[in-house]
């Protein structure tokens, strides 16, 4: 069974950082275009950051480029997003999602599989 797994949210002060993990179990993620998204109370969920398959390729939304990063090691079915110079407005709970569509998008439809999400959360 396909399974998408967040961890490495929390409560972090302005300015701080934290990194997500995406774990998968039940499928090579390497074969999947993995993307970011997050979703703040009574918004929509957007997308923050995609990475390509095999060529590494990636894509972030404006909001967030230049303070995260996304990176992937397939060794260990895992892809992390790295976020730097947080602000209040980046509080969300953020998801990984998966899909066999290539190239990378920020659009939310392209992702069938989708993990439960972590909270982040930024104080002012």
């Amino acid at each position: 069974q396909l399974q998408l797994v967040e961890s490495g949210g929390g409560l972090v002060q302005s300015g701080g950082s934290l990194r997500l993990s995406c774990a998968a179990s039940g499928f090579t993620l390497g074969n999947y275009v993995i993307g970011w998204f997050r979703q703040a109370p009574g918004k929509e969920r957007g997308g923050v950051s995609c990475i390509g398959r095999n060529d590494g390729t990636t894509d972030y939304a404006d909001s967030v480029k230049g303070r995260f990063t996304i990176s992937r090691d397939n060794a260990n079915n895992t892809v992390y997003l790295q976020l730097n110079s947080l602000k209040p407005e980046d509080t969300a709970v953020y998801y990984c999602a998966a899909t066999l569509r290539s190239p990378c998008t920020l659009w939310k439809y392209t992702y069938p599989y989708w993990g439960q999400g972590t909270q982040v959360t930024v104080s002012s």
